[in-house]
């Protein structure tokens, strides 16, 4: 029997294209999404609207925090996997309105959790790289000691420990997912990499925090689901902790370049660097080439160009429809 997959965040950018990938595999998949209007609204109808087209795709809208109406969700699908992607999924959104952030990235993992306990259901949680604070080193792997700066770090560290825990007590089985620098379609959740394109199309300067010498271990949307899929797959995901990324960081001037062979007259300007926005660098990738046969497939040289393509087709057809 195939997995059975219930995606919280299913209409997001990482779980709308999770969802799909599975869809097109003949897989039975269960979406739960609040369609709130964290991002673009419009964009997140449209990609539940291409989810709907397939016969084997469910959804609920509902709020996480809302235990009765997600319990009931998944109790009907009966899922043998959850993965967990409901969350506030940026960083300066998370440092300026708390609360609500907390609500929707450990209320909601602890009601998935609590469903998920009895039956012993194996959850995947998207963490982030940025529960490493400041990297100690040019690369970090799994084992390194995490000391986030912030409130999103350190939530979703939160949302680690927690998970652990419910392992220890309940024995329930988990994966941690943590990403690094996300881009590619379909994403416009202001990600430095679609701030760059957007401002560029838009003929606005590009604001730079820092002097563009940072590094990011950026990751095109297609290899993150390469990974995610595998977590799901191979049973030596089991409560085990994984860098999903690229594994190569790339300064934000290197992006900027790439951007500029696109866009010629774009102009720059580098203002200081926020304070809680970490030293990062490369994420370590070898726990998860060995033990899940992942291979990164994606560049910022390849990826961020196929990227700016899609960014410009859809920023033409909303000034169409607008």
């Amino acid at each position: 029997m195939k997995t059975k997959l219930f995606i919280t965040g299913s209409s997001g950018f990482i779980g709308f294209h999770v969802a799909k990938k599975y869809l097109d595999k003949g897989f039975k998949v269960h979406g739960f999404d609040s369609m709130n209007n964290y991002y673009d609204v419009k964009l997140k109808k449209s990609r539940l609207k291409i989810l709907e087209k397939y016969k084997n795709f469910t959804f609920t809208k509902g709020n996480l925090e809302n235990q009765k109406i997600l319990n009931n969700s998944i109790g009907k699908f009966k899922p043998s996997i959850i993965i967990h992607l409901a969350a506030v999924s940026h960083a300066n959104k998370s440092n300026k309105d708390p609360h609500s952030t907390f609500d929707h990235s450990l209320r909601t993992l602890e009601n998935t959790l609590d469903f998920s306990k009895d039956k012993k259901t194996h959850v995947i949680y998207m963490s982030s790289s940025m529960v490493y604070g400041d990297f100690k080193s040019e690369s970090v792997n799994e084992d390194e000691t995490c000391k986030p700066i912030g409130i999103y770090g350190s939530l979703k560290y939160s949302g680690e420990i927690i998970l652990k825990s419910y392992n220890k007590v309940f024995d329930l089985p988990y994966t941690i997912i943590r990403p690094s620098a996300l881009y590619g379609e379909r994403c416009v959740s202001r990600r430095v990499g679609q701030v760059f394109i957007e401002s560029a199309l838009q003929n606005q300067k590009i604001s730079i925090n820092g002097d563009g010498n940072d590094k990011l271990d950026f990751t095109y949307i297609d290899d993150l689901v390469q990974g995610i899929m595998l977590c799901c797959e191979n049973e030596k995901a089991r409560n085990e902790t994984f860098n999903i990324t690229y594994g190569n960081a790339r300064k934000i001037n290197e992006l900027l370049s790439i951007l500029k062979s696109e866009f010629k007259d774009v102009e720059v300007s580098y203002v200081p660097k926020e304070k809680f926005v970490p030293e990062r660098g490369t994420l370590n990738i070898s726990k998860a080439k060995k033990l899940l046969g992942y291979k990164p497939s994606y560049s910022i040289d390849t990826g961020y160009k196929k990227y700016i393509e899609w960014y410009k087709n859809f920023y033409k057809s909303a000034l169409i429809n607008e």
